[in-house]
Formats: structure tokens, C-alpha cells, sequence
């Protein structure tokens, strides 16, 4: 997708995401239409610039989907039954994933996830960085091919973001403990707040800086999250219970004065949390890696998967099929720091792995 004429995007629910994700397009050198069922949205994305036009054409090479969670399948499934051109790519950004990678068979589609948002809400928060240096997830399946892998994988980093690749039932558990839940416990704590503060309004001037760091989620757009919560209702249950457990044993070593147990719990805490990955960094000290692949379904995934298991970023990716078609060659940019150590992993797992 680099000449001028295939830079043709289109963007379904022009909410906060939606309408970022046009605006990065833009700023990216894309032609950006998009819908809503909202036509007061749609009106005012037209004035702002956000959107060039509403109508999805057959010269459209990209469709993103913004719309909630439970219309993802339907809106994509109902896309690419209408529009045949076999380089069309359809992804979303739906914070689950199991569900709609299931009911999506078309191999032009490959769902994804951007860890991205923002206090604001819809159109009038909409900003063409917000995907700079985040990690945007993408959940290949045996039937996504290393093309559609391969050019979504480029675009986004054209954006700015990290892109990660995970199993889409494996990103619904582990988005349960990094989004979901402390969405709920940042709703739950500013609710217990607000209800001492009936009584005693000082407590809000008492919140200082990490009570406003840990409910400043709560103050997203309510609107988009029960649908997310009902659909990853197992996995956030299960990462509840958890955590109901981790507080009931804090609540012990209170009563019970073991200021051991606390102490300990609040160093692993501090330790834990120094080692959260920073922001992506657009190293320039890259190497690059010639893996071959059979041409077979799932062969890019396991790749891919293996990176983010690693926390190997891919800075860049190509694919290079062989004369036969029984066989290609990925090119990974990746940090010159990381390469020996994935250049192994792959090796163990039985690739054939070259070095540039």
C-alpha cells in the first residue's frame, strides 16, 4: 500500500477511537471516509476534517470498525460479503477478541485491539497521536494470510503503535487483568469515595495524587464498557475472585499486625511495577532477521505470537513467498539488543532463521 492510490480508508463509528484512528490516517498520507448512525457525528466529523466522505466503495483497501463490541462480527462479516477485491483489509478495535475472530472466517480480516484511550469522550476527543507509542494488539488465526498480516502490521506502525501478536482467547484473559478489572476497581473506589465524601466533603479535597491516578479511568465514557464487560464476563470474574482473594489475605495480616506480610507484599508491588515496559521506542539500532516459513495456515502467527511472548518488537516486517509457493521468508526488523535471544527461541522452535 504505498502508491497514493491505494490509501483509501474507511472508518465505521466515528466515536473517540474511530475518529482518531481516521485523523492518524490522515496525518499518514491516507484518504479518509467514514459512518455513523449518528448523522449529527457524521456532519460533524465532515466539517471538522476528520472524514472526506461517508461512502464505502470498492476502492477502499482498508475498513477499520470502531462500532461496540456486539455489532463487530455482523459489520465486518456483512463488508466483506459485499466488496470481493481479494487485497481489502477489514480489522476493528474492539477491546475483546475471542468472539469476533471466531465469527469472522474471511482471511481479509485480522481483528485487533489498540491499548489506547482517553478521559474524553467521543468526536470532540478524537487526536491524531493517541496511538503514538501504544501497543495496538493483533490476534491472527490459521486463516490470516502473512499479506494481510504484513501490511496492517505496517500501517499501524505508521501510526506510531507497538504491535503486538496474541491469541485472541489468550488477549481476552490477559486484557481482563490489564484493562477490565482496574476499570471496575477505579469505578468501584471513586463510588466509595463519593459516598464517605456525603457526609464528609473533605475527603475530596484530601485526594491526592495517587487516588486521582487510580480513578482517573473511571472517567471515560461509560457508554462503551458494558458491552466489553458482558463479553469478557468470564475472565474478568475469574481475575475478580483473584484479587478478591490477594485483599482478604492483606485484610488478615492487618488484623493480625504482620507487618511482615505487608511489607513484603508492598516490596514485590514496587519491584513489579519498575518493571512494566516503557512507551515503544523507534529504535534506530535495528537488526534484521530472514526466518523461513512454510506456506502453510498459522505459520505467521506462531512467529509473531513467539515476539510478543518475548516482548520482541517488530519494527517492520516483510514477506517474501518462494518461486514454488511452498515456501516464503519473513524479514523482521527487530532491536539488534533482542536478536540473538529470539534468533534462539526460533531456532528451538524449528525455524530457519538468517541474519542481515
Amino acid at each position: 500500500m504505498t502508491s497514493p492510490n491505494s490509501r483509501r480508508a474507511h472508518v465505521v463509528g466515528l466515536g473517540l477511537i474511530g475518529s482518531s484512528v481516521a485523523l492518524a490516517l490522515k496525518e499518514s498520507g491516507w484518504s479518509v471516509t467514514g459512518s455513523d448512525l449518528d448523522g449529527a457525528t457524521v456532519a460533524l466529523a465532515l466539517s471538522a476534517g476528520v472524514i472526506e466522505g461517508t461512502e464505502l466503495s470498492d476502492d477502499h483497501h482498508l475498513v477499520v470498525i470502531a462500532t461496540p463490541a456486539r455489532f463487530v462480527s455482523d459489520t465486518a462479516n456483512a463488508i466483506l460479503s459485499r466488496h470481493h477485491r481479494d487485497d481489502l483489509i477489514v480489522t476493528d478495535v474492539a477491546g475483546v477478541k475471542s468472539a469476533i475472530a471466531s465469527a469472522v472466517a474471511d482471511p481479509r480480516f485480522l481483528a485487533g485491539h489498540p491499548m489506547a484511550g482517553s478521559e474524553l469522550r467521543g468526536l470532540a476527543g478524537a487526536r491524531s497521536d493517541l496511538f503514538q507509542g501504544c501497543t495496538w494488539v493483533l490476534t491472527p488465526t490459521d486463516s490470516t494470510t502473512p499479506e494481510t498480516y504484513g501490511v496492517l502490521h505496517g500501517v499501524l506502525r505508521e501510526l506510531g503503535a507497538n504491535v503486538v501478536a496474541v491469541n485472541a482467547d489468550d488477549h481476552d484473559r490477559l486484557v481482563a487483568v490489564a484493562s477490565h478489572v482496574p476499570h471496575l476497581l477505579a469505578g468501584a473506589l471513586m463510588n466509595e469515595a463519593s459516598r464517605v465524601a456525603e457526609q464528609d466533603a473533605v475527603l475530596l479535597q484530601l485526594a491526592a495524587g495517587g487516588f486521582r491516578d487510580m480513578t482517573r479511568v473511571a472517567a471515560g465514557d461509560p457508554s462503551i464498557w458494558p458491552d466489553l464487560l458482558f463479553e469478557n464476563r468470564v475472565a474478568i470474574s475469574q481475575s475478580l475472585k483473584a484479587l478478591e482473594e490477594r485483599l482478604a489475605s492483606l485484610r488478615t495480616a492487618l488484623n493480625s499486625a504482620d507487618h511482615e506480610a505487608i511489607s513484603l507484599d508492598l516490596v514485590r508491588a514496587a519491584s513489579a511495577r519498575r518493571q512494566l515496559p516503557g512507551r515503544a521506542l523507534n529504535s534506530e539500532n535495528l537488526a534484521y532477521l530472514r526466518v523461513a516459513v512454510s506456506d502453510q495456515p498459522g505459520a505467521l502467527a506462531g512467529v509473531t505470537m513467539m515476539a510478543s511472548e518475548m516482548l520482541v518488537n517488530i519494527y517492520d516486517i516483510e514477506i517474501a513467498h518462494g518461486i514454488e509457493g511452498k515456501s516464503g521468508t519473513l524479514l523482521l526488523a527487530i532491536d539488534a539488543l533482542q536478536a540473538d535471544e529470539f534468533s534462539h527461541a526460533l531456532t528451538e522452535h524449528g525455524y530457519q532463521v538468517g541474519r542481515e
